[in-house]
């Protein structure tokens, strides 16, 4: 099992930042967190932003590419969201997911086998 807890999130007003992180445990000798996901109310979890574990080699959600920004500190196995420039569709609870580490970045949540708790974030107008 693999455990992963965000944190970071918060209120925050149109044109700020937040830096959400994600610290892994358990298992993680082959499973690592490599992808962001958000969702707000009444809409489907969609990807933010993906990381290759060995490459560290990015994709990012068109909405977000050029403001969001996906790092990882591979000896304290977390991964970090960077999110500039904030607006209020960007209001949504986020969630950071782990899976078996590969070369690819993997932007489909069906991939992902562990998620976690989920933290809030709201861009107020």
């Amino acid at each position: 099992q693999v455990q992963l807890v965000e944190s970071g999130g918060g209120l925050v007003q149109a044109g700020g930042s937040l830096r959400l992180s994600c610290a892994a445990s358990g298992r993680t000798f082959s499973t690592k967190p490599m992808g962001w996901f958000r969702q707000a109310p009444g809409k489907e979890r969609e990807f933010v932003a993906g990381i290759s574990w060995y490459t560290g080699s990015t994709t990012y959600a068109d909405s977000v590419k050029g403001r969001f920004t996906i790092s990882r500190d591979i000896g304290k196995i977390t991964l970090y969201l960077q999110m500039n420039s904030l607006k209020p569709e960007d209001t949504a609870v986020y969630y950071c997911a782990a899976r078996e580490v590969a070369t690819a970045v993997f932007t489909d949540r069906r991939l992902y086998a562990y998620w976690g708790q989920g933290t809030q974030v709201t861009v107020s107008s």
